[in-house]
């Protein structure tokens, strides 16, 4: 049985504290930041059709999308109440709380307003966003580890012998769900989409693919992931990330088949 403990701030120069969880999300940003350019140069695209600068900009409205997107979800569908008497602990994004449901919203809109504002191709451009972005999810998946949240339901050492004891979650053994949602969600996903980048598929494809490949990877972990304490079970097994997941499977599949009749 293991029982992690890991500082959650990875650097302390004074009074000012660098948190692992915000250097999960640098990580993160890097990485898709290069695979992205990668696969514009590998099209052709770069300095063509797409600019250095023009990157830059779309990628920062991208950033801003993410962040604020992530924590206003998590509010929403998460927390509304303890947040409506605490306004302040909003900002307080390094203790966690960012919903991907609400990350993946805010960067679409983000993106489709500068993209129309520089008359550039929105969907083209979030197929290869979108191809790499479960390197940002398997980064925050490891953020919530290192913080010891989102843990997952009581295991049984015996049939789960790497059951974890988290700090803040009792004495009990638990299944280390986070890891199980940075491999499915992350590594998975990752290596599917980005074997698939160059199919000559309609554009938005990948974005539908990525919404059906969450969706389902999501609803597999959540039946190992404990339930939000604020609002456990939303009716009979059901959670709030099974139910927003399977929103997101619907969109995903109704979009294919869509895409690929009209292609």
């Amino acid at each position: 049985m293991i029982a992690p403990q890991i500082d959650p701030v990875a650097l302390q120069l004074g009074p000012l504290a660098i948190h692992w969880y915000g250097l999960m999300y640098v990580a993160g940003f890097f990485a898709t930041w290069y695979l992205v350019r990668m696969q514009l140069r590998d099209a052709g695209l770069w300095q063509t059709r797409i600019s250095p600068e023009v990157y830059e900009g779309l990628f920062t409205a991208l950033i801003l999308g993410v962040v604020l997107g992530g924590r206003l979800g998590y509010i929403l569908f998460y927390n509304f109440g303890y947040y409506l008497e605490h306004p302040i602990e909003i900002l307080y994004v390094w203790q966690g709380g960012m919903s991907f449901h609400g990350g993946l919203i805010g960067p679409i809109v983000a993106g489709w307003w500068y993209c129309r504002k520089h008359t550039l191709p929105f969907l083209e451009l979030a197929d290869r966003f979108f191809t790499v972005a479960p390197i940002g999810l398997a980064f925050g998946r490891m953020g919530n580890y290192i913080n010891g949240e989102l843990w997952g339901r009581i295991a049984d050492p015996a049939s789960v012998p790497w059951a974890m004891i988290f700090p803040h979650a009792g004495p009990e053994p638990r299944h280390p769900s986070q890891l199980y949602e940075m491999t499915l969600e992350g590594v998975v996903l990752f290596v599917a989409l980005w074997l698939v980048r160059k199919k000559d598929w309609p554009a938005g494809s990948r974005v539908a693919l990525l919404l059906v490949g969450y969706a389902v990877a999501r609803i597999i972990c959540e039946n190992f992931r404990q339930p939000d304490m604020q609002l456990g079970f939303l009716f009979g097994p059901v959670t709030m990330g099974m139910l927003l997941s399977s929103a997101m499977l619907v969109v995903g599949l109704g979009w294919l088949v869509l895409l690929f009749r009209k292609g």
